[in-house]
């Protein structure tokens, strides 16, 4: 059954020129409440750019960012995440030398408003009771007071999930969350997202072919800085452009 609801997100002919490069060129499409929607395409498509056009750490060229109907076009990262946007990234960014706790403590003190933000830490309860809540949720119970320097690759992903969770954001952008993970981290991780989606929509950038197929609701495909398709998972991967494009490669690769 097609949903009436309106999208969550939509992003109308979003495009970012540095210099003679086009590097996002006219994208459009829309991510439904709840929903998860993928983007993928070859190295170098421009799906990292377009989050961070959608994220506000890139000012956009030309087009519109529109969240929960508000024009949000150009916005800087600490307003969308205020707004109710936050997003991980393609490189893990922790507090290498704080611990996990710490680390998630630090996301979740934004619960408490600016009012409350030179307060002690002890009186800062929202933000204490989210913190052990996503402990639990992300099960990094043992880990809790370990460096997060320490951790393994697949713990620290996981934790970075968890920190970009810790504000209750409406929307989560996630960039190549299972990048460098084992098979049985992957197998986690995708389990995980599953379990997020519905009380939160998700936006996804990821290799993992398989996986995708198996999360979306939603694919956009890109190519070379502008958008070749989008639809369901299986439409999409029917699409002849789609697999001479980059089902082609990555199954030669």
């Amino acid at each position: 059954m097609i949903s009436t609801d309106p999208p969550i997100l939509s992003v109308r002919d979003l495009s970012v020129r540095f210099g003679a490069l086009v590097a996002v060129n006219a994208v459009s499409f829309d991510a439904m409440r709840g929903h998860i929607t993928s983007v993928i395409g070859p190295n170098g498509a421009g799906k990292s750019t377009l989050f961070n056009l959608i994220s506000g750490a890139i000012r956009p060229s030309s087009g519109r960012v529109v969240f929960e109907g508000q024009d949000v076009t150009g916005a800087p990262p600490y307003r969308m995440l205020a707004a109710g946007l936050s997003r991980s990234f393609q490189i893990t960014n922790l507090f290498f030398e704080l611990s996990v706790y710490e680390n998630l403590r630090l996301a979740a003190q934004f619960l408490e408003g600016a009012t409350r933000a030179l307060k002690p830490v002890s009186r800062s309860r929202l933000a204490q009771e989210r913190v052990e809540r996503l402990i639990e949720q992300f099960r990094l119970q043992h880990q809790a007071h370990e460096l997060a320097g320490y951790l393994s690759h697949g713990e620290q992903r996981r934790l970075e999930i968890a920190v970009a969770l810790a504000c209750r954001p409406r929307v989560l952008l996630l960039d190549e969350p299972t990048q460098g993970m084992s098979h049985a981290d992957t197998a986690e991780t995708e389990e995980m997202i599953k379990s997020l989606a519905g009380e939160l929509s998700i936006l996804l950038i990821e290799h993992d072919v398989d996986l995708v197929m198996n999360l979306s609701d939603h694919v956009v495909v890109m190519h070379q800085g502008a958008k070749l398709a989008e639809g369901p998972p299986a439409e999409v991967r029917a699409n002849p452009a789609v697999q001479a494009a980059y089902f082609g490669d990555a199954h030669h690769a």
